[in-house]
């Protein structure tokens, strides 16, 4: 796949969050959406991550269903990571769904999902 500028990529992270439906995208509050080009070593030392394995996106902060009505004053924070999830596309067609599928499964951690529960979901 051709490279993408950080604009167009950053248009692509928007055009995702428009697409996440209304009832679930209207009630993200505090929540910082960013893109970086791969994974800190922190991240990666903090996941367990071999040298073979990578993310296409992380969600950092305490589930909405963790809360039990404690307010945070740091946003949390989700970020999707620019080379791995665009080395895993065909073309931008297949980057912009990739962006999608990232950007739900890390909102769907947001609200508290597990793996196995966003596995579920997404049969």
């Amino acid at each position: 796949m051709q490279p993408v500028s950080d604009d167009e990529f950053q248009r692509l992270i928007d055009e995702a969050f428009e697409k996440l439906p209304e009832e679930h995208r209207d009630h993200i509050s505090n929540v910082a959406i960013l893109y970086a080009d791969e994974p800190t070593p922190e991240q990666r030392e903090k996941l367990s991550l071999r040298n073979d394995q990578t993310l296409f996106g992380l969600y950092e902060g305490i589930p909405l269903s963790r809360r039990q009505g404690m307010s945070t004053t740091l946003p949390d924070k989700i970020t999707l990571f620019k080379l791995p999830l665009t080395q895993a596309s065909f073309d931008l067609d297949d980057l912009r769904e990739q962006v999608y599928h990232t950007l739900w499964h890390e909102v769907a951690h947001y609200y508290g999902l597990d793996h196995g529960q966003i596995g579920r979901l997404e049969q």
